[in-house]
């Protein structure tokens, strides 16, 4: 095919029968989570009254490279997959840049993200497994979305506690959830004994993720025949996203490139992991030489200031004890408007991965992530979610680097999300009343010296 051909889809039979699972071909495996009341390593059996088990066998495998995608999920996927790869020829020239810029298109799903491509996933083993009813979290609202509708799609009745900050941002999202017939709280809330602390320490609290989680995590375990569903983090969420750098792989060789860095936003793990995991393997298995960059926001920097410790998931302290790169699970996020990216902590595979040097991170202020949104729509005629806009910002940086050196470097970012629902953040970018957030090195230090006694 030429090279002149700006977008490439797989024909349905390329669409991947398996997922693909990097912890098998890890040289140092992830350090195991560990239960919080014993300390003592997590077994899949700690785990069943909170997810599915098929879910908790996923989560530890690490011996297992590749998982057979349920026929009924991958026929879902049928949907919408493959996205398309496409070839950024306007940023090219609007940058005015030699670098080849490729970006994976996951807001093609129904939903507008990625987030479907595990909510379908989780949604089908529980349904397997009997379970009537679902709970999650979401922030912006892209997961709580997904979840949503891939429940109905299995006959699941779902309860979602979006982030109150991104529940007041962006109704039309809650708006999304409540069509596909999911309740949706703001978080926190009264309704849990979680939410209630929480409201009790500090009245005005606008919540994080590691709220929602807390009161999701709640529910499903004081509701008879509820499980939890995850949106991020987890390894098991990363693996259902591979799909997408699987897809990439197969596309890229269909435009006669391979990249040279590939770059995902970051939030928990899940895109980033999705479409840089497939390439990964690469490195690891053959010593490709190529650069995953994880792109996180200022206000959040867990990978780039965090600290790699044993932490919980959750603000309550309801999860296992997971070894990863941490803020603190009290942490509490500036009200940027990337809400998918309010996370403490990075997933188990990312933080070893991130102490092994086979990736690099780097922070970027709201303001250059709106910045970069902007000029990607008006090159490529897609509004790109707040969170991706990320990705597009340390994308662009990479781009001018290539225009400064003279070389002709493959970029590949995956684009998690469209915007469309999020123009409310957009409407305050082109007003001039967004800020960027500074976070001093002895506060990010102050909240983790809370966490000694874990």
């Amino acid at each position: 095919m030429s090279l002149k051909q700006k977008r490439f889809i797989l024909p349905e039979n390329e669409i991947p029968h398996y997922w693909y699972n990097i912890q098998a071909d890890m040289k140092n495996k992830p350090m195991p989570p560990l239960n919080p009341k014993t300390k003592e390593e997590l077994k899949p059996e700690d785990l069943y009254p909170i997810f599915a088990k098929e879910l908790c066998k996923q989560e530890l495998n690490q011996t297992d490279t590749w998982i057979e995608i349920p026929e009924a999920v991958r026929e879902m996927y049928k949907y919408y997959r493959s996205t398309p790869l496409v070839r950024a020829y306007g940023l090219e020239k609007a940058l005015d840049t030699p670098a080849h810029i490729y970006f994976k298109n996951e807001s093609v799903s129904p939903i507008g993200s990625h987030k479907l491509n595990s909510a379908l996933a989780q949604a089908y083993y529980c349904k397997e497994e009997g379970i009537t009813n679902v709970t999650t979290e979401t922030g912006a609202g892209q997961w709580g979305a997904a979840l949503s509708y891939a429940a109905k799609v299995f006959g699941l009745e779902a309860a979602v506690y979006q982030v109150k900050i991104s529940y007041n941002q962006k109704p039309y999202r809650r708006s999304i959830m409540q069509t596909f017939g999911a309740t949706v709280t703001a978080s926190p809330s009264m309704s849990t004994r979680a939410g209630k602390d929480i409201i009790t320490r500090n009245p005005n609290y606008q919540g994080s993720l590691g709220t929602a989680i807390s009161e999701a995590i709640e529910l499903a375990m004081t509701t008879p025949n509820c499980k939890y569903t995850l949106g991020s983090v987890l390894s098991h969420v990363t693996l259902h996203q591979t799909v997408i750098g699987l897809e990439a792989e197969k596309q890229m060789a269909m435009a006669g490139e391979y990249p040279d860095m590939v770059i995902g936003c970051f939030g928990g793990g899940s895109n980033f992991g999705g479409i840089c995991f497939p390439f990964m393997r690469h490195t690891i298995l053959d010593g490709k030489q190529t650069r995953y960059i994880a792109a996180e926001p200022a206000s959040c920097p867990k990978l780039t200031r965090g600290k790699f410790q044993y932490d919980f998931g959750d603000e309550a302290g309801y999860t296992p004890l997971l070894p990863m790169f941490t803020l603190g699970h009290n942490f509490s996020p500036a009200n940027i408007h990337a809400g998918g990216l309010r996370y403490h902590g990075a997933g188990v595979i990312v933080s070893q991965l991130l102490k092994d040097n086979l990736m690099e991170a780097v922070d970027i202020q709201q303001l250059e992530s709106f910045q970069a949104g902007c000029l990607f729509a008006q090159a490529e005629g897609i509004i790109p979610a707040p969170e991706s806009c990320h990705a597009i910002a340390a994308a662009i940086r990479e781009a001018n680097k290539c225009k400064e050196s003279g070389e002709e470097k493959v970029i590949l970012f995956n684009l998690s999300g469209h915007g469309l629902i999020d123009m409310a953040s957009y409407d305050q970018y082109l007003a001039g009343n967004l800020m960027n957030y500074e976070l001093k090195d002895e506060d990010i230090q102050k909240n983790l010296d809370e966490l000694k006694n874990i």
